[in-house]
């Protein structure tokens, strides 16, 4: 975190299940795993991925399809869960 306090999120990607993924990580310890709404990405959760930090792992991914995620078919219920899975 920067001096003042602000939340400066860690914005990663990752090669899953063939597409390019990016999601925000931060903090340490057991992960949490913030899934988006429709039609929403990672910076739906801004306001409690720092709260969750000091205490946890937090992972908030860009969904198939959302923000700076890939978007490539298919979109199917266990493509997306394997998605999540990586």
């Amino acid at each position: 975190m920067p001096s003042n306090g602000a939340f400066e999120p860690e914005h990663r990607y990752a090669p899953v299940n063939g597409i390019r993924m990016h999601y925000v990580e931060a903090g340490e310890g057991e992960p949490v795993v913030l899934l988006h709404g429709f039609p929403e990405f990672w910076y739906s959760w801004r306001k409690q991925v720092p709260a969750l930090a000091p205490h946890y792992r937090v992972v908030a991914p860009d969904l198939r399809g959302y923000h700076e995620t890939e978007a490539r078919p298919p979109y199917d219920t266990g493509t997306l869960q394997q998605d999540v899975l990586g």
